[in-house]
Formats: C-alpha cells, structure tokens, sequence
C-alpha cells in the first residue's frame, strides 16, 4: 500500500488507486511526533495529551482492511495503529526502520531460495484475551486472497496474494509459499508489514451470525465465500462512526491504547489498554486527538494553550530555518508555552510527465535531454526557503529524505539548479531562439538534433496543470514557469479543484506536466520501491512511463537480492518525473510534555503517545 499525497495550505495526504475511484480520496494529516528510543517510566498513568488532527482529516475508518477512499495516515497510523498493532512494525523517531520489539510476531524467516517465509507469533493477547497467534494473521491472508480489491494495499500479480502459492497456520507458526523468489526487504515492508492480526471475535457475517474465514483453508472456495461475507459486513460497520467504540471493535485491540469515545466531528479519546503485552506501556490517562475544519481553528487552539501536540502552516512564520534539517525562531505567540520540531515525510515529492500524447508537445518530453533542461531550472532550494520559510527538502530522487542506508546508499544529484546547462543542452539538441522562442532549427533523430517527432519549426510549449488554493504550490510553480519561459519555453497553465487536476491527469491527460501538489507517500509500507509508480501497468504510473531497464531495476529489488541504490540512480538520471521540493511539517509541541528520549517527527507519521508523559 502507498499513499498518493496532495500539498495544500497544510501539507495533506491522499488515499491512491487507479482500481478505484480516485475521486473519493480523503484527507490525511502530516507527519507527527514519535520517540527517538524505548525508554520506561514506572509512575502510574497520569494527565492528558491532546494532539491535534489535520483540518478536515478526522479518522472515519476503524476495520484495520481497509479500500482506498479510506487509505489515509489520519486513519490508519493516528488511529487504527494505536489499538491494533500490524503483524510488523516500522518507524520510531526520525526513522522508518523496521523495529522488530514493537511487533507481535518475531523476525520472519526466509528459506527455499527465499520462496517460503515462516512467521512465529509472541503471544500478545487480544482485549477480549484471545491469543493473537496463527489463525489470527490467517483471517486477514484468507480475506485478502478471497476480495483482494478491496484493500488498497492490492497490486495484481505481485507479492501476496499475487504471488502465494499456499498459505498455513498452525498454533503460533504460519508459513508462506511464493510461486517465485522474493526480495525479504520488500515482502517484510511492503507486504507482511500491512497483515494486521485479527480476533475471532471479528469473525462474522452479521451481527448474530458468526463466520468461518478464519478458520478456513487458504483459497478454498468455501473459505472465499465465508470471507466475502465477512469483509461485506466489517467493511459497513467500520465506517460506521458510532460501533467505534462498541464491543465489536474493542474486544480486539492488542496495542497499548483502547478507544474510549468518539464523536461525530471525529474527536477521539483513547485510554491504557492495560492488557498491552509490548515493550512500552502507557504513560498518561488520556489521550485525546482533536478534530478542526481549518488550520486556522488549529493555530487559535494553540494560541490559547490548548494543544499538546499540533501544527503551524509556514506562513506565520517571522524568520526561516538557519539551515536545513535546523529550526529558526517559533511565531512568538507560541514560544513561551511550544517548541519546533521539523522532520521529512516518507514521501517524495514530483510532478508527472505525459508520456502517452502524440503531438510534438509529447514528443518533447520523451526526449531526456529536455527533461533534464527542464530540471536543471528548477531552483528547489530557493523554492524552500520562499515558499517554506526553509523548511523542506530538495528532492532528486524517487527515494524518501530518510531513506535509510541499509535500503540504499546516497544517491547524488546530476541536475542541481544550473541555467547555463539548461540553456546547453537545447542549443546542442537543435533548438534555436527564434523571437525568443526556442524553435526546432535542426529537426531530426542524429545526435544534436531535436529527435524523433519534432518538426522543423516547432515551438518549444508544455501545458502545466495544478491544483488551486495553495499559496506555497502557486509560488512554486510560478518559479519554475518563470524560469521556463526564461529559456524560451511556452507555457500555458490552468488551476483547478484537486479532484479534478487528478481526474484530468489520470483520464484524458491533457497535459504535458502535472503536480497535484505533493507527490506519492510510501506509508505504510517500509520499503519504497517502483513497482506502483514506473512499471507498466503500475496502479499509479501517471503518466504512463516505460523503460526496460527501469523495469528491470525495479524487479530486481522485488524478487531479487537487490537493494534500492542501482533503481534510484537510473531513476534520478532519467528523470521519469520533474522532481520538485517537498515540504516539511513544522509541529509545536507543548515544553511541559516530557519524555526520557526526546521529540522526533517520524517520516511514516506514527503517533505513538504511549512514549510521552508530563
């Protein structure tokens, strides 16, 4: 599962899919804080933390198996994953590694050429004090194989279920058998990572009529219908706002805090699950997340001290970061009562090309050499400090900032911000000013010509398309049109509503260059791989990119040995996206909250509250 992200005043993200309809997106919240390291704090639960969600992004989803007009951070990190632990866990502080002490199954075990991975739960214990053992990852395994469109985690043919060849669990072990070699990096954090374990108490197809997909044999037919049936009837009921706090949903959580209350505006408290069998046990009596329908309400909570934990847009702001990955002076309301904490997002940020069009506008962004005339004037450096108050991050690369090195080595940038370069490789492709128009003067496929389709005379011009009302994506296309245009490119542009820039560059595609404002999430998965984004038939290659060596790449860091780094690099020289910069979250967080390992934005946004006390 990934997560398409959309940028607006405060950064939000969106559920993805081309399988569904695109359309139903929803909102998520940014990145928030997480602890650094474990640490105990023996004192009895005491005091409250109020955290903030993002405007308009209030959880509606409870079912932890979950389609993508509900696949969002606010539901699922901020909310289901604080009651309902994933069989693995990724993310704690500033990182996205996997953290193997805070998952209620042990390291998975890779044999036979890596075609069969054995999974042995801990013994964690449900509220209701069922054992989350076998058959309890074996209920979500048989529900995804039986309806695997509708979890938004779902790409057809690979991993699970594209790729098992038989699945069994027995007491506390379950075994796996894939039809082919798999990377263990990218089935643990793409695949095994979103297997949320779940009760027989959830096992059923009504209210009064218990089921059997649990206990069901893996691709049985009678399995498939008694599952259908089951996600049918969870699928209803978790978007149902008032059984959240019922005894359906209750009597399953196996994480370190149960749902107390919860309204129709989407404000959500939560208690000490005290049957919590993890590392780290609660350390306040409450934690409530707040719901607000603008950044405004938020700004005014924190103004009035009303806040544990929240965020600020950059725009109010008085000074920049000194440097990056630094923070700069707080807004002077806030700086007795909050301090600043800062950190990327598991994400990176780009625009997509058309590859699919057949006018010479289209030939011209198959051509590299003008993709990368094209990157060379974009000044993400000076777009940060404008439009983010120096808060973001320079992206080159398909790889989050916080890529760690174990996944990938550092990838170098071949097309820092250089007009000259720009200026060169157009003059040396064929490309002439002509009225200070850059005009195709040497038409042709030989090397310095302009290359296939173009024809003598054409006129350098793309139509960029974005949506309306973000004041920091309008200055930063703006920059970049106006560095365009000072190369004697053509532009024309328009704005519209985010659902409809999005219909418009998943549909019909008329466009040449398309930023819905904030690029592509890879949470919850911990390994940000290609396959959804550059492949052929990826559920969100946009703008229908192809390349055999990409696609090779790509396969090798899915079912080969292959890490990221080798992907990476050809993706960055190749530029199948205009890489653009990407915001950071700027969180205030109460000085009287406390904790013995410090604060720490996490990239994949997993609150984890219990680390936190006053």
């Amino acid at each position: 599962m990934a997560i398409l992200v959309a940028r607006a005043e405060t950064s939000m993200n969106f559920g993805h899919s081309l399988r569904l309809a695109i359309a139903t997106i929803l909102v998520l919240s940014v990145a928030v804080i997480g602890p650094s390291a474990f640490a105990t704090v023996t004192a009895g639960p005491s005091g409250t933390i109020a955290y903030a969600e993002a405007p308009g992004a209030n959880p509606n989803f409870i079912f932890p198996y979950l389609g993508c007009a509900y696949s969002s951070v606010n539901n699922i990190n901020q909310f289901q994953m604080l009651m309902f632990r994933p069989l693995y866990w990724f993310g704690l502080g500033g990182s996205a590694k996997f953290v193997p002490s805070l998952s209620p199954a042990n390291r998975p075990v890779f044999t036979h050429d890596d075609r069969t991975v054995t999974i042995t739960m801990k013994g964690w214990r449900f509220s209701d004090g069922q054992v989350v053992d076998a058959r309890s990852v074996m209920f979500f395994l048989n529900m995804y194989k039986a309806d695997p469109t509708a979890y938004c985690g779902y790409n057809a043919g690979y991993g699970i279920p594209g790729q098992v060849k038989s699945a069994a669990g027995h007491d506390n072990t379950v075994r796996i058998n894939f039809t082919t070699s798999v990377n263990p990096n990218w089935l643990l954090g793409t695949y095994l990572s979103e297997i949320t374990p779940m009760p027989d108490s959830w096992d059923r197809s009504s209210g009064s009529q218990a089921s059997t997909c649990a206990s069901g044999a893996y691709g049985a037919a009678r399995t498939d219908s008694a599952c259908n049936a089951v996600v049918t009837y969870l699928t209803k009921e978790g978007s149902t706002t008032s059984t959240f706090t019922g005894a359906l949903w209750q009597g399953g959580v196996d994480g370190p805090w149960r749902l107390t209350s919860f309204d129709s505006a989407g404000d959500a408290t939560f208690q000490p699950n005290t049957k919590y069998r993890g590392p780290q046990k609660a350390q306040v009596r409450f934690v409530k997340e707040v719901a607000y329908t603008t950044i405004q309400g938020e700004e005014s909570a924190l103004l009035n001290n009303g806040l544990s934990i929240g965020y600020i847009d950059p725009s109010v702001l008085t000074s920049s970061a000194p440097a990056p990955g630094m923070v700069g002076p707080n807004w002077v309301p806030l700086a007795s009562h909050y301090s600043i904490v800062t950190g990327s997002a598991w994400s990176f940020n780009y625009a997509a090309y058309n590859f699919t069009s057949s006018d010479p506008n289209g030939a011209a962004v198959d051509q590299l050499y003008i993709r990368q005339a094209l990157q060379y004037a974009v000044d993400q450096p000076s777009i940060i400090e404008s439009a983010d108050k120096g808060y973001g991050s320079a992206i080159d690369s398909p790889l989050p900032p916080s890529t760690p090195s174990t996944l990938s080595k550092p990838i170098a940038n071949p097309y820092p911000f250089n007009f000259a370069a720009a200026r060169t490789l157009l003059s040396a492709h064929g490309w002439t000013l002509v009225n200070n128009v850059q005009t195709c003067t040497d038409p042709g496929t030989g090397n310095g010509q302009c290359g296939a389709n173009i024809a003598q005379g054409y006129q350098l011009s793309f139509n960029v398309v974005w949506p309306a009302g973000s004041t920091s994506l309008d200055q930063t296309l703006s920059s970049e049109i106006a560095n365009w245009q000072s190369l004697g490119i053509l532009i024309t542009h328009s704005t519209d509503s985010f659902n409809n820039v999005i219909s418009d560059c998943t549909g019909a595609k008329p466009f040449e260059i398309c930023d819905w404002g904030y690029g592509w999430s890879y949470v919850p998965s911990g390994y940000p791989s290609g396959e959804s984004l550059f492949l052929p038939g990826g559920d969100f290659n946009v703008g229908t990119y192809a390349n055999g060596e990409m696609s090779s790449l790509i396969k090798g860091t899915i079912y080969g040995k292959s890490n990221l780094s080798a992907y990476a690099t050809f993706a960055t020289e190749q530029l199948p996206v205009l890489y653009q910069p990407q915001a950071d979250s700027i969180v205030e967080v109460a000085r009287t909250l406390k904790s013995s390992v410090g604060f720490t934005p996490n990239p994949l946004g997993d609150f984890m509250p219990e680390y936190f006390h006053y």
